[in-house]
């Protein structure tokens, strides 16, 4: 199991013991659980008639994590569309900023490469026609969709780590499918954490390349950013890997706390287009501040992480 597999690495990377594991949280972020496994069953599948009713709920990989893993703590599982990997994260690191939980593992893991669900994709015009994603080309229209798992373990802990500094989550009540064309309620978001925090060094936006976040990305950046006198560098990353819905959050802010460990933002592929004012740079920059990732689910649901370097 990809949850599994990317579980087992970071409990590894942290040193985690099995007595750190016992009272650790756990909260794993997935759009639709283990759907992919009984829509199209794969070799080596857990092929028991004991699994066939857990094999299709969303807490399947987060039960699979906690028996495997050992974990006894708080367990949640977030089904927050194209959010829900950035939400576990933030939701992982308040349990332990509240006390609640010592450490915890966020987890996130979508697996959408089966007919049918590429089909309602494909029915809601949301897929690309091209495999070049190019998210705000103005002829974009689509998003290319990939399979994903990434995981991150959080604890309070001084050393040579990134820092999650911040978490804000909230909702458009708009569209059952895109968001606003005017950015919506991200642009609170964003001003909130900008006065708590300061304004970030560079930006890694949700740009799937679908046609209304190549509308609604730009104009919720242009008006948190109009007045500002260096503006952050974008960091497109859906570009290299592809869309990965429920653990795009997730993967995202691994790969942007991966170069934040190295004092790094990581580039973006050459030519890409970027909305007016700002610029991707395809070379890896040093992070002298901050890294803001954003998240937006189906539904109108916007969620905000803030990342720094050690």
């Amino acid at each position: 199991m990809a949850a599994l597999h990317v579980a087992r690495e970071a409990v590894a990377e942290a040193g985690w013991s099995g007595a750190d594991l016992r009272d650790a949280a756990l909260v794993v972020g997935t759009s639709r659980g283990n759907a992919a496994g009984w829509l199209g069953p794969w070799p080596g599948r857990r092929p028991f008639r004991l699994m066939a009713a857990s094999n299709t709920i969303h807490s399947e990989p987060a039960s699979a994590i906690t028996i495997e893993l050992g974990i006894m703590g708080p367990n949640h599982v977030l089904a927050s569309g194209c959010a829900a990997g950035l939400d576990a994260v933030g939701i992982a690191m308040m349990l332990v900023q509240s006390g609640i939980a010592s450490r915890a593992l966020a987890v996130a893991v979508d697996l959408p490469l089966v007919p049918i669900l590429l089909d309602n994709y494909a029915a809601s015009g949301l897929l690309a026609s091209e495999m070049d994603l190019d998210p705000y080309h103005p002829n974009s229209a689509g998003f290319i969709p990939a399979e994903g798992a990434a995981a991150m373990a959080i604890e309070r802990h001084t050393g040579d780590f990134p820092r999650l500094l911040h978490y804000g989550c909230n909702s458009d009540a708009c569209d059952p499918v895109g968001i606003p064309a005017d950015g919506g309620n991200t642009f609170s978001l964003l001003e909130k954490a900008i006065h708590q925090f300061g304004a970030p060094t560079g930006i890694c936006p949700h740009a799937t390349g679908t046609a209304v976040q190549a509308v609604a990305d730009p104009a919720s950046l242009s008006r948190v950013f109009c007045e500002s006198a260096s503006r952050p560098t974008l960091h497109l990353l859906k570009s290299f890997i592809g869309h990965t819905i429920g653990a795009s959050g997730l993967l995202e802010s691994v790969i942007l706390a991966r170069f934040a460990r190295d004092h790094q933002l990581p580039p973006n592929l050459a030519g890409r287009h970027t909305p007016a004012g700002f610029v991707a740079p395809d070379q890896s920059l040093d992070l002298s501040g901050l890294v803001y990732k954003l998240s937006h689910g189906m539904g109108g649901h916007n969620a905000l992480l803030v990342l720094s370097s050690p």
